[in-house]
């Protein structure tokens, strides 16, 4: 792999295991756009991003290579082997052979913790496309504004601040509907510390994500993605719905329980959870395994 500045622009070329659009599309964030062809507009810790990969090469536009180092080489977690966890994987079982020959591009991002947080808890019952429009307008309504060269206006996630000063009612206008009391609990708790995300990178995994569910509305599935796509402890296996399915096809020709698929997936998976979880949603959601 090598990583260079031109042209105002971060190249990075010979990346192996990495699609930007397997990246960004496997339900794991919500704030982006998609401008063409591997080409992809991103909105991560206040900054906005235009991000085009052709095969093995990504450029990062407009983008110096501090702002790379310091934000994006780890929020796309540039520096794991991914061979090398996929490989794991399979050990654990040949039978996500075809979930990750199908998206081998696939990455667990890091994400910002209180942006991550509060996505999870508007995905409830709700599908992506609806979920990136209510981040979009709560966004565009409450964020920083930021103008772009070509004179586009763009406006990042809201800070805690920012949203600590925003009612119920104010939110509801955004369409979360009965998520708005939960968003305005985890925002309160951010704020007073009582959420506090150095705190939980140093907690257990299962300590971490009691906490986490004594956030008003936040059950076991947000709280794991949290902790998965938000704080990067990948020893979780988020069960939503589809998961559900998945799993059920998979592993056991009937319906379970969540909470028994998970425990079976982390015995399965160990400290790989996470990344399985990935390959398992992407590949399941688009094939419709269990459907």
């Amino acid at each position: 792999m090598n990583i260079y500045s031109e042209n105002n622009n971060v190249v990075i070329e010979k990346i192996t295991d990495f699609d930007i659009e397997e990246v960004l599309e496997c339900g794991q964030c919500f704030h982006f756009t998609k401008i063409g062809e591997k080409h992809y507009e991103i909105l991560a810790f206040g900054k906005y991003l235009r991000i085009k990969q052709k095969e093995d090469t990504i450029i990062l536009f407009d983008t110096t290579l501090d702002d790379f180092n310091q934000i994006w080489r780890t929020y796309f977690d540039i520096d794991k082997d991914y061979t090398t966890i996929k490989s794991k994987i399979l050990k654990c079982d040949i039978r996500l052979k075809d979930a990750i020959n199908a998206k081998p591009g696939v990455r667990i991002l890091k994400q910002d913790f209180f942006e991550t947080l509060i996505s999870f808890i508007i995905s409830q019952n709700k599908q992506i496309p609806h979920i990136k429009q209510i981040v979009h307008t709560i966004s565009e309504r409450f964020g920083n504004e930021i103008l772009l060269p070509d004179g586009r206006k763009v406006y990042s996630f809201p800070t805690v601040n920012q949203l600590y000063e925003i009612s119920e009612e104010q939110l509801r206008e955004c369409k979360v509907g009965f998520r708005a009391p939960y968003i305005r609990c985890a925002t309160e708790m951010v704020s007073a510390g009582e959420i506090n995300e150095n705190e939980l990178l140093n907690m257990s995994v299962n300590n971490a994500r009691e906490k986490l569910m004594t956030i008003k509305g936040v059950g076991e599935k947000v709280a794991n993605c949290v902790l998965l796509f938000g704080l990067g402890f990948t020893d979780t296996f988020p069960v939503d719905v589809w998961m559900k399915r998945i799993m059920e096809y998979m592993y056991f020709n009937e319906p379970q329980e969540k909470k028994i698929i998970e425990q079976f997936a982390m015995e399965k998976y160990g400290d790989l959870a996470g990344y399985a979880q990935q390959y398992l949603f992407f590949y399941g959601r688009e094939n419709g395994l269990g459907k």
